[in-house]
């Protein structure tokens, strides 16, 4: 049932952060999940502030959690109504203090861009432009973008389904090499498409496969285009996540990054870390730096990037134009994510950039099931040894008590039993 709705948000006590509490503000997130929850946390360990959190449907945990009162609408509510509450509460508010608005999807941040107009009448809304959105948002412009500035990224077609189809349609060949990878340009215009073996990433390992897939996206609606890319050998410790801010000069005050020991591997998860451990990629951040910059970015960014062995480079993948699902894992390495956005977009001050992170094991599953997956014996050592410093689960809010911990131990075994349906065995793909 839809919890009790508040007109303002509540001021609890600080939690662990050093920041100075920043002139006042009010936080606003649109969305559910674990992203939006260790968003919500993240604000509150560094400035005591409770989001109000407006969404269709909630977890558990947020509306439990001391960072979160959470405004449901209920699983009908269309995205407009999202929209509409979220202007209706700022209107109650009656515009006493800056109210902050973010979301932690692709879909919501597309929703804001759509109504921007509207909301920057009553909310401080650090995303980017429309046109910046639009292009970098599709992964195939993305890779073109990544072409155009030396930005390294894997070998990619297109296959466009944006024009009508005849009886005589065939699906394009490729002339990339099987296996390869598939998946929607821009996420938002997959998540109302339903057939059936949808994924949120498809690996296809032969020209018959390819067709047929692209036939059963077809008939299922999608009208948009669909990116092929070339298989970047290695399983999931080749992958790697970069997190970025970009602020209202242009100027990447943020940049942290994490190499992927785990990923999930359930169909609408498939790519999502479920393990991480943080260390630098001096080349990769250099180039999403210049990205960031050559792009006009503003706000919180998310990198997918994998390293190819054949050469030792870090590959682009996308960028998701949001801080991202495993956001957490730049806090616990140091850098509270809240202050980047604090700075910028409420005290609008510059702040000198940060790169430098501690080293800390970033996991949602535990520990055995981590280890089970991990074949190299180096990297085996060096995540037990950090393990050994402490575990960052993002569910263990300590200020959200004993409860928080059940869940996750409740978290760590459904993974368990995932990865046993889905993934019972790491291979060398990855998938």
């Amino acid at each position: 049932m839809p919890q009790s709705e508040m007109s303002s948000s509540r001021r609890a006590a600080p939690g662990s952060g050093t920041s100075p509490a920043p002139s006042a503000f009010d936080l606003v997130l649109l969305g559910s999940g674990l992203g939006v929850y260790t968003l919500a946390r993240a604000f509150h360990e560094e400035y005591g502030i409770v989001a109000t959190v407006i969404t269709k449907v909630g977890v558990e945990p947020m509306r439990r959690s001391v960072s979160c009162e959470v405004i449901e609408l209920g699983g009908s509510a269309s995205d407009e109504a999202l929209i509409d509450r979220a202007v209706a509460l700022a209107v109650e508010r009656g515009g006493v203090r800056p109210q902050l608005l973010l979301a932690n999807a692709d879909s919501l941040v597309q929703l804001m861009s759509d109504h921007r107009e509207r909301l920057l009448e009553h909310y401080v809304l650090p995303i980017l432009e429309a046109d910046v959105l639009e292009r970098l948002s599709d992964k195939a412009e993305f890779s073109q973008l990544c072409l155009e500035h030396g930005v390294a990224t894997p070998r990619t077609e297109v296959i466009d389904l944006r024009t009508p189809r005849d009886a005589s349609w065939e699906p394009p060949r490729t002339e990339l090499p099987f296996p390869l990878v598939m998946k929607a340009a821009r996420t938002a215009d997959m998540a109302g498409v339903r057939f059936e073996g949808k994924k949120k990433v498809w690996f296809l390992e032969s020209a018959d496969e390819l067709d047929t897939l692209v036939r059963s996206i077809a008939a299922a609606g999608y009208a948009g285009r669909l990116v092929v890319q070339e298989l970047i050998p290695g399983d999931d410790t080749a992958e790697g996540s970069i997190t970025a801010y970009t602020d209202a000069a242009g100027r990447v005050t943020l940049l942290c990054s994490a190499r992927v020991l785990l990923g999930e591997h359930t169909p609408d998860a498939l790519g999502r870390p479920a393990a991480m451990i943080t260390t630098p990629f001096d080349d990769a951040l250099e180039q999403a730096r210049t990205l960031l910059e050559a792009t006009g970015y503003r706000g919180y960014a998310n990198f997918d990037v994998r390293r190819d062995p054949r050469d030792g480079s870090w590959k682009f993948f996308e960028v998701n134009a949001r801080i991202g699902r495993n956001n957490f894992y730049v806090s616990a390495a140091g850098a509270n994510v809240a202050r980047f956005v604090v700075a910028d977009a409420i005290e609008k001050r510059r702040i000198e950039p940060v790169t430098e992170f501690d080293e800390i094991l970033y996991s949602l599953v535990p520990m055995p099931l981590l280890t089970r997956y991990l074949r190299d014996p180096a990297l085996k050592r060096w995540v037990r040894t950090v393990a050994r410093r402490g575990v960052r689960n993002p569910w263990t809010y300590p200020a959200d008590g004993s409860w928080a911990r059940r869940y996750a131990r409740i978290v760590g075994l459904n993974h368990v039993r995932k990865f046993l349906r889905h993934y019972p065995r790491p291979t060398d793909s990855g998938f």
